[in-house]
């Protein structure tokens, strides 16, 4: 994220600051967790039974912190070929069009998931003492980050790839 494009100066420049930490660190607590798995099965010959579900659990957290700030730097899939090759009239049209897909998506993922935590938090996962709606609040906070991102990038200037040559070119 560079200061040309905004985001160093967005307003949820935080929020994006600290979900990317959450991602981080979740990706850190899914290895001690596997390697304690390891340790436990290999050294100790007790494999625990709640380093599986604890495992996907920081991996879903890791990926839908992450996927929200790539909707907020742009860093995603969006038929970036049309973007570049449309005209000038067309091109903000097509960003706008993007950006609406990746708030609506974002908004359809925290409703739903808000709605299977809800209806699955009474049932305990297998091997571990959590309710199974646990594994939907990665998608609601990811889908309202990635919501709330989405409608940043209205007011924030397109990220656009580099055009420049390489010196000596």
């Amino acid at each position: 994220m560079t200061d040309s494009d905004g985001l160093e100066h967005g307003p949820f420049r935080i929020l994006a600051l600290l979900a990317l930490i959450g991602s981080c660190s979740s990706l850190v607590a899914l290895v001690l967790v596997e390697v304690w798995q390891v340790i436990g099965r290999y050294a100790l010959n007790d494999s625990p039974s709640w380093t599986e579900p604890v495992a996907l659990l920081m991996l879903k957290f890791a990926l839908m912190l992450g996927a929200a700030v790539g909707i907020r730097s742009e860093a995603h899939f969006r038929f970036l070929l049309l973007v570049e090759a449309a005209n000038e009239v067309w091109r903000p049209r097509l960003e706008a069009i993007a950006r609406i897909v990746c708030a609506f998506i974002g908004i359809i993922l925290t409703i739903w998931s808000a709605i299977m935590a809800a209806e699955t938090w009474g049932i305990k996962v297998a091997g571990a003492a959590l309710p199974t709606g646990i594994y939907f609040i990665p998608f609601m906070l990811g889908g309202a980050l990635i919501c709330l991102f989405a409608i940043e990038r209205f007011f924030l200037p397109a990220t656009a790839p580099s055009t420049e040559q390489p010196h000596g070119h």
